[in-house]
């Protein structure tokens, strides 16, 4: 008699893992030559190779059987790709969703910007500037003299560095220090 266990344990409440996992997974089969173990496309490859065996042999039975074993992983690593296409197609429809809605966001962020920058009276085209300093005509500018524009600036040199004294070979004297010490106190 069975226990209820075993009897839970069919291939009806069985799931069968989804997807990619199923790709790389290790497989034990029992085949009519024993067990045959690796990912599904080895176990394909084994249970072909021992089809071509048996039918050299002129066993048309194994060879029948071996390809049937072949043929259930082929169909089993089929389902997985396709699964797997499946998934790769829609991610790459929900990336395309989500790079349509990020350019959309940058069109309208970049419309706002244009805007804002309308109406921003710093950014509008601004006057040309008139050249009011007199320097090419000479005559009435439109200004109100003042005292200050009156006063004439003083002509002279132009404000620098002193020149360093010369150093006279002939008397043998050594140059004055340039911070208005007398050559005794430098000592």
């Amino acid at each position: 008699m069975r226990s209820s266990k075993s009897r839970s344990r069919s291939k009806s409440n069985r799931s069968r893992p989804s997807g990619g996992n199923i790709i790389n997974r290790v497989f034990d089969s029992s085949g009519p030559e024993g067990k045959v173990r690796g990912t599904p496309q080895q176990i394909i490859d084994k249970y072909n190779q021992l089809a071509r065996d048996a039918q050299l042999s002129n066993d048309r039975v194994a060879t029948e059987n071996f390809q049937q074993h072949a043929e259930h992983y082929l169909r089993l690593l089929s389902e997985a790709q396709r699964e797997i296409d499946q998934r790769r197609e829609e991610q790459e429809r929900q990336n395309r969703e989500r790079q349509a809605e990020r350019d959309r966001d940058r069109a309208d962020r970049q419309e706002r910007d244009s805007a804002a920058r309308a109406a921003d009276p710093a950014q509008a085209p601004q006057p040309d500037v008139l050249d009011l300093s007199g320097a090419d005509s000479g005559g009435d500018n439109g200004l109100v003299e003042t005292p200050e524009s009156k006063r004439k600036k003083p002509v002279g040199r132009p404000r620098g560095r002193k020149p360093a004294p010369k150093a006279d070979a002939a008397d043998g004297s050594e140059p004055e220090p340039s911070n208005g010490e007398s050559p005794e106190a430098a000592e």
